[in-house]
């Protein structure tokens, strides 16, 4: 547990170079007042990742229910699982960290 919520998390013995000085955040499961989100930060680090995502995410049949860093949803049913699990499981946790690595090396690109 971690900002009130379920997360998985780079403890800080193998990244403790974060913004923040907390784990970096790597997927999060947040209880919210009408809602349920899930944060994948993976998905959000590379646009090509992001739009593959969205597109097989729409192909599931799934209403696409999104904010900047989250999916949304009421119940379980309306996620496609085996997307969401092949999400999370995309990065190895040393592939991950070398990818903020890289990110906070290079210069900020906002997505359009």
């Amino acid at each position: 547990m971690n900002w009130g919520m379920i997360a998985y998390q780079v403890p800080l013995v193998i990244y403790p170079d974060t913004y923040n000085g907390k784990p970096l955040m790597y997927a999060v499961l947040a209880s919210q007042k009408n809602r349920v989100a899930i944060y994948l930060i993976d998905i959000y680090m590379d646009q090509q990742a992001r739009q593959e995502f969205e597109t097989e995410y729409r192909t599931a049949g799934q209403k696409y229910n999104v904010g900047k860093s989250c999916i949304r949803f009421k119940k379980p049913d309306d996620l496609p699982l085996t997307l969401i699990g092949n999400a999370i499981a995309a990065y190895e946790v040393d592939e991950f960290v070398k990818r903020v690595k890289q990110l906070r090396a290079a210069p900020i690109q906002l997505f359009p």
